[in-house]
């Protein structure tokens, strides 16, 4: 029998529990983990034994020291911020890193489904018949993502979520844990929805909505 060939190496953007959930099914089987980064500087690292580097200040000295030959990558931001998640994605493509795929064994990917760069789908997901989702996008634990729907670039669907068919998801939009979207509906670039929303038409870009029937909160004023 031939001797396995050693998992790729992996680093991690975000010392967060998000971390620890990729870490977990991911390493060592499937890739090594070499390096967690932050841009906190008080952040530490969630595994004792795996080097924390802060900012692209460490990225950059890091990568000096010849590491980032075939190295994977994984952005653990989530919530509301894909466009931060999306941004260090790019950074770390232009570094010359490899956007990792992951998708928990516990999980149900349909053989028809896309998944963009950087996917993350966790324990006991679903991404259903030709659904297609972009870059950077996370499915969490235990939710839904019905057959055809669409989710744009740095999306992410939060615990326990449920996206009924057809729905549209455009970039950098959060789905917040247990919420509910019905059959075609469009939920705008970076909207948020709260947390249990069930949300029974279209959510305007940007716009923040929580409730049942989900309806807008008022935005913040800015003063000039």
């Amino acid at each position: 029998m031939s001797p396995r060939a050693p998992a790729p190496p992996l680093v991690i953007w975000g010392a967060t529990g998000q971390c620890l959930v990729l870490h977990e099914f991911l390493c060592p089987e499937l890739f090594r983990l070499m390096a967690v980064f932050d841009n906190d500087p008080m952040a530490v690292s969630p595994l004792p034994d795996v080097p924390i580097h802060r900012g692209l200040a460490g990225l950059r000295a890091w990568s000096k020291q010849d590491m980032l030959a075939q190295t994977h990558f994984l952005v653990a931001i989530g919530g509301a911020r894909g466009a931060d998640r999306s941004e260090i994605s790019r950074i770390l493509l232009d570094h010359g890193l490899v956007p990792a795929q992951a998708a928990h064994p516990a999980a149900h990917v349909a053989r028809d489904a896309v998944l963009g760069l950087g996917a993350q789908i966790l324990c006991r997901a679903v991404v259903a018949s030709r659904a297609v989702l972009g870059d950077w996008c996370i499915v969490n634990t235990a939710a839904s993502v019905d057959h055809e729907c669409s989710l744009a670039e740095g999306v992410h669907i939060g615990p326990g979520a449920t996206l009924c068919g057809l729905v549209t998801v455009e970039s950098c939009a959060f789905v917040g844990a247990g919420a509910v979207v019905l059959p075609r509906i469009r939920i705008g670039a970076g909207a948020v929805v709260g947390a249990g929303a069930v949300v029974t038409r279209d959510v305007p870009p940007g716009a923040v909505v929580a409730g049942n029937p989900a309806r807008e909160l008022p935005r913040k004023r800015t003063h000039v």
